[in-house]
């Protein structure tokens, strides 16, 4: 009888104790809700920002409105996301300008090395003029390195865009009839030069050039000159520009 008793009392406790664990482990699972936001908060940035383009007709904007190019577009969308921020845009550019002639204007304007953004963007007129690429072998790094110093000295700020091809375009597939192959492989040697630095040298580089190889697919990336970008095409590059200039300016 008491064996018998013993073992009820037993089972009691097993399913009491059993019971007792199971409320305990359900008490521990973490209450469901919104997962927690994988944006980033904007850091804001300081009063003014200082930015400078260096380049040839592609920074100048050669056949589109001064508003419609790369550089003041992108200065709009920076200001759109850091109203507090006053941004000033000096550009140093002109069509034809091979890297000899924008070296020459830097000499002679002798800008302030007080930049907080510059931004690089030569070659094409060496390639389309028939330079030895042994100038640009030498003078792009010249190029890269006057823009650090302009950037304080500091190579984060500095920004180096990759040469559009013109072979995709009216003036490339006429003017220069027969010739895209040779102009689309001699561009590709410039952009591999001038990443190939980049990299090693920890700057950062961004390649547009894809972009204005559908100019032929999608003539509205063609300005009305047949031959550079339009303002379409450019605010394709800005889109491509502006996360990596965020990540410059507030490093």
């Amino acid at each position: 009888m008491k064996s018998h008793f013993k073992q009820i009392v037993t089972i009691v406790l097993s399913i009491f104790l059993l019971s007792c664990s199971t409320d305990d482990s359900s008490s521990e699972v973490p209450p469901s809700g919104i997962p927690p936001t994988t944006e980033v908060p904007t850091k804001p940035l300081p009063s003014f920002i200082n930015y400078l383009a260096l380049g040839d007709s592609y920074t100048i904007g050669q056949s589109v409105c001064e508003t419609c190019r790369y550089p003041e577009q992108l200065k709009a969308s920076l200001k759109a996301i850091y109203p507090q921020t006053n941004f000033s845009l000096k550009v140093i550019a002109q069509t034809g300008w091979t890297t000899s002639d924008l070296i020459s204007a830097i000499n002679s304007v002798n800008p302030d090395s007080n930049y907080d953004l510059v931004s690089l963007l030569i070659g094409v007129n060496n390639q389309y003029q028939g330079r030895d690429f042994s100038i640009y072998e030498k003078e792009f790094p010249e190029l890269v390195n006057k823009a650090i110093t302009l950037a304080k000295g500091d190579k984060k700020n500095v920004i180096v865009l990759s040469i559009p091809d013109y072979a995709y375009t009216p003036f490339g597939t006429i003017q220069m009839q027969g010739q895209g192959a040779r102009i689309s492989n001699e561009i590709n040697q410039y952009n591999i030069l001038a990443e190939n630095y980049c990299t090693i040298n920890g700057i950062v580089f961004i390649s547009i050039t894809d972009i204005t190889r559908n100019g032929l697919i999608k003539p509205s990336l063609v300005a009305n000159d047949g031959l550079h970008p339009s303002a379409e095409a450019y605010t394709l590059f800005t889109e491509r520009i502006l996360p990596k200039v965020k990540v410059a300016l507030q490093d």
